[in-house]
C-alpha cells in the first residue's frame, strides 16, 4: 500500500522503495503507542504522502509548461488515458505520449533534488 501510493506519486520504483524505506525506518525510530492496525495504515498511507513528496512534486510541477502540466494532471490526477487526453486536447497520442515521458523525467529528477537525493 505505501509502495503503491509512492509509486504513483514518483513514477519511479527505486523512488518509491526509497520513500517505504524511510517511512519505516520513521515508524521504528517512534515509541511504540499501542495503537491499532488501522491507525498505523492511516499513518502509513499518510506518510508516503506526507513525507516531503508532497511539496516537491508541487515546487517539480511548477516550471512546467502550462501544457505539459495539464497534460500530466489530466493523466495521474484525473487517470484518463493517453487516447482520451489527446481527444481532450486535439492533439496526437504521440504528443501526450513523448510530453509525459519528459516530465516524468523532469519530475523525477526535480524530486530527487529536493529529496537530497541528487541523483
Amino acid at each position: 500500500m505505501v509502495f503503491r501510493t509512492a509509486y504513483r506519486i514518483t513514477g519511479n520504483a527505486a523512488d518509491a522503495e526509497d520513500v517505504l524505506q524511510s517511512i519505516f525506518l520513521r515508524m521504528l525510530r517512534q515509541p511504540a503507542s499501542g495503537s491499532v492496525l488501522t491507525q498505523e495504515e492511516s499513518y502509513l498511507r499518510r506518510a508516503a504522502v506526507d513525507s516531503g513528496l508532497t511539496d516537491c512534486l508541487r515546487r517539480a510541477l511548477q516550471p512546467l509548461s502550462e501544457r505539459s502540466a495539464e497534460i500530466f494532471a489530466l493523466r495521474y490526477f484525473e487517470d484518463l488515458s493517453n487516447q482520451q487526453i489527446a481527444g481532450a486536447l486535439n492533439v496526437s497520442q504521440v504528443l501526450v505520449a513523448v510530453s509525459l515521458h519528459r516530465t516524468r523525467r523532469q519530475l523525477q529528477k526535480e524530486i530527487r533534488m529536493c529529496m537530497g537525493g541528487g541523483k
